[in-house]
């Protein structure tokens, strides 16, 4: 997949084929997947008050916002594939920046699709019967057909995001309208519904416990930063990014807060503490069996659409890390033909089957991905602070209002969420770590190792 001695230069650079639909439909196909249909459950089990399980949702989408307007200035001004490792990078050198790009790759954005690689067959068992080795296979078998379709072009890939996130839109309105226009179950139905489901402890909620929720509800908002990865893809980034970030995000806390809403209509905190499949159970207990049917679909399809947006945007970091020599130089390889990074796409979809098959479930995953994400997250919010007196004279289409109060705000929290984690689910939280800190000796020996072949 070597480039022609006498090829073109821009056959080996990524193409600009991306419109500012395709964007929006970046940013809300990677947010919206398994965790506004599967989280709840997680909440309340830390809350359990309608309250806080409310309250957390709000919190979780401000932070994401916070963190959305802030890499607006920096994706305008800096529309390169790296996304957040190119912005490290340049405001806090390349050590940094490698460790982040080995964060995406061994954490986060393979994580992801890890993640969502084992949620898929908790909703697949509705349609086809599954045991462990199936449940397993299923998972895989997505994320290699999603990797492949991202192959053949990143136009391709942008097609089927659009369509799914049509779908799992369309399906998330589709149940919040049914669930506030239908009848719901008879009083007498309801209360007996309720007091078959195990009790949840009373009393004030405390604040490690609103920790571990949050954790869950920035599962559910995980992936907004990755459309970065994808500026070097976008037409017209300069004004297409920050629209994209900041409108993708809004739409999704928007649809997140009506469809908590709605749980909380039909069922008590207990009931959603006490089931692994909120959705389903709030829309089958106005509909019936053919509600959930289509539920279910429509949430196959938002969980696919979140992996197809994950897969299309993760490796164009890696590919930038190889160009700038922080990554195997196989990886800077661009198809000819596709004008896709093959390669970072395949090593990307190796690293993800490897963690569905080995690393854990659906809650320990995205723990594992939190708690690691969310240190570089903070570390690109403050890239924002780094260089504006780095690079002063940086072209800037777009600012970030309220500054420096709102890179300084979304910093301070997410230090606390990485802490809580750390203090409160301290497996997941090692793994994370530990992966991140192997990236330090592979750093340098990966210098040294260029610097005897020189």
């Amino acid at each position: 997949m070597s480039q022609e001695p006498g090829a073109h230069h821009h056959e080996t650079e990524l193409a600009r084929e991306l419109s500012l639909f395709d964007t929006i439909n970046i940013v809300i196909g990677t947010i919206i997947g398994s965790g506004i249909f599967l989280v709840p459950s997680e909440i309340a089990r830390a809350v359990h008050t309608p309250g806080w399980m409310l309250g957390v949702w709000v919190i979780g989408g401000v932070l994401t916002l916070l963190g959305a307007l802030s890499l607006a200035e920096l994706g305008a001004a800096m529309p390169e594939a790296g996304g957040i490792y190119t912005f490290i990078s340049r405001a806090f050198g390349r050590l940094w920046g490698f460790l982040c790009g080995w964060m995406l790759f061994t954490v986060a954005t393979s994580g992801s699709i890890a993640t969502l690689g084992a949620a898929f067959p908790i909703y697949l068992g509705a349609f086809v019967p599954l045991n462990p080795v199936t449940t397993k296979i299923a998972g895989v078998l997505a994320i290699a057909a999603l990797t492949w379709i991202n192959i053949v072009g990143v136009k391709n890939g942008a097609r089927v995001g659009n369509v799914l996130t049509a779908l799992k839109v369309g399906g998330l309105v589709v149940m919040v309208a049914a669930i506030f226009a239908l009848p719901g179950p008879t009083k007498e139905a309801a209360a007996a519904s309720a007091a078959a489901a195990p009790p949840l402890p009373a009393g004030a909620v405390p604040m490690a416990a609103v920790g571990v929720a949050l954790v869950a509800v920035l599962w559910a908002y995980e992936g907004w930063h990755d459309v970065s990865f994808a500026a070097g893809e976008l037409r017209d980034p300069q004004k297409n990014f920050p629209r994209a970030a900041i409108g993708g995000v809004a739409i999704v806390i928007a649809l997140y807060l009506l469809a908590n809403v709605a749980y909380l209509m039909v069922l008590t905190p207990a009931e959603i503490a006490a089931t692994d499949k909120p959705a389903l159970l709030a829309m089958t207990r106005v509909t019936g069996e053919w509600g959930g049917k289509i539920l279910t679909a429509a949430i196959l399809c938002s969980m696919l659409g979140a992996m197809n947006a994950l897969i299309l945007a993760g490796p164009r970091a890696y590919y930038q890390m190889a160009k700038d020599g922080l990554f195997f130089d196989r990886v800077k390889r661009v198809h000819p033909k596709w004008r896709t990074p093959v390669e970072a796409l395949v090593f990307q979809g190796l690293w993800a089957t490897f963690l569905v098959l080995f690393i854990g479930g659906f809650s320990q995953l995205f723990t594992y991905v939190i708690f690691g994400g969310w240190i570089f997250y903070a570390l690109a919010v403050l890239s924002v602070m780094a260089l504006r007196r780095k690079e002063p004279s940086l072209h800037r289409p777009f600012r970030v209002p309220g500054y420096p109060i709102v890179p300084i705000v979304f910093a301070l929290t997410a230090l606390a969420i990485v802490l809580n984690t750390l203090k409160e689910t301290p497996r997941e939280a090692t793994y994370g770590l530990a992966f991140i800190a192997l990236g330090i000796p592979v750093y340098y020996i990966q210098i040294a190792w260029r610097k005897r072949r020189a």
